[in-house]
């Protein structure tokens, strides 16, 4: 049935949904991969209107959640330095190291900038001969590409004073390590049809052959969203556990070639540390050789920083979708959206600051001289 072709039907959405409660029969549970794909279930409440048996699980798919304490901590180490210009987007900046975040440090005299773009911080570059320049990489595959981009610029422009400081992990490695957890439930996989639009879906056929889940490419409007959950609850009923494509408008089978082709040229894959989870065997890029000269984590010698996480802070179990945020102990208590204890609150697509932001469960309630229905708001450019 090609609901998605029948966009201007008012009940379409209906329709979704009968389907979805017509076709199951008993539990089961559902992870979305992508941090966006969260926000838009829990903004427009599908979890809550979807059947009983059909339980969403959110899963590691925000980029800012999962860059490791370690990383950030080397950040602000960076960012703290008299000739550096430390240049991220928005969402990273309040972030929380071990002690401080990039707001901490900016305020403390740093030169800490907002960029929209690498292209941004590599234009600072040239404008700033004088000083390095470090853009704060991260991201899945789908913010990999233009930072690639810009580290190849730089080489063939001759601009020695950019560099990389890298956090870019892949998504494929990450549903391997979640089926493989001991602790999972995971029955079947919405994958992000952004990061399919880049690299496409030739590594998912093993996976879910492998492991016996149902892998659905999916967009992030809510009716993309419940296509998605349709599909898969159909493969699950039937004993079926294939590769669909449920946003062709925007994902092909080969993804984006030129996109990765610039990959593999600036990349190469390597092991990564997540944060909350661990390290995963290739599940992330690092700088090839040839453009080793651009790591700022070499330039900078920060690779001997260790770090302890917060011991309130069970945004790691969030991230691997075995606690729901407001299972926390602390979430909207002593960890807000201004006084984070993890990522998942501060990010624009963490788990626990959708639910903060949507839901409001178990957040305190405001003070009177904040007035009537006052709520603190996650901030963030991301």
């Amino acid at each position: 049935m090609k609901y998605l072709d029948e966009f201007s039907d008012p009940d379409l959405a209906a329709r979704l949904f009968d389907d979805i409660r017509a076709t199951v029969t008993r539990p089961w549970a559902l992870m979305e991969v992508c941090g966006g794909q969260t926000h838009s279930i829990i903004r427009h409440g599908i979890d809550q209107l979807l059947p009983d048996e059909v339980e969403l699980i959110h899963g590691p798919g925000c980029p800012v959640c999962v860059t490791p304490l370690e990383t950030i901590d080397k950040a602000l180490e960076i960012a703290s330095r008299p000739d550096v210009i430390f240049c991220s987007f928005g969402d990273m900046l309040r972030v929380p190291g071990s002690g401080r975040d990039l707001f901490k440090v900016k305020s403390e005299g740093a030169d800490v900038r907002v960029v929209y773009s690498p292209l941004d911080a590599l234009r600072i570059a040239r404008e700033n001969p004088g000083r390095h320049v470090v853009f704060f990489g991260i991201g899945f595959e789908t913010t990999a590409p233009p930072n690639a981009m810009t580290v190849h610029q730089a080489r063939k422009l001759g601009i020695e004073n950019f560099s990389l400081l890298v956090s870019h992990v892949r998504v494929p490695p990450a549903i391997d390590a979640i089926m493989n957890a001991p602790a999972c439930r995971v029955q079947a996989f919405l994958a992000a049809g952004h990061v399919c639009t880049v690299m496409g879906t030739a590594e998912y056929p093993e996976l879910a052959a492998r492991h016996r889940v149902p892998i659905v490419v999916t967009g992030f409007e809510p009716l993309d969203i419940l296509e998605g959950i349709r599909r898969a609850v159909r493969q699950l009923e039937a004993g079926e556990h294939t590769v669909e494509n449920a946003y062709p408008r925007a994902v092909r089978a080969e993804g984006s070639p030129a996109a990765r082709a610039m990959l593999e040229e600036v990349f190469e894959v390597t092991d990564r540390a997540w944060r909350g989870i661990g390290v995963i065997p290739a599940s992330g890029w690092r700088l090839s050789p040839a453009y080793r000269a651009y790591d700022a984590e070499h330039r900078f010698s920060v690779t001997g920083i260790r770090t302890q996480e917060s011991t309130a802070c069970r945004s790691g179990e969030v991230l691997q979708g075995l606690i729901k945020p407001h299972e926390c102990e602390a979430f909207g208590t002593v960890c807000t959206p201004r006084t984070p204890l993890g990522a998942t609150m501060v990010s624009s697509e963490g788990a626990c600051a959708a639910y903060y932001l949507y839901r409001g469960l178990s957040a305190p309630a405001p003070s009177a001289a904040a007035g009537p229905g006052a709520r603190e708001e996650v901030t963030s450019v991301g």
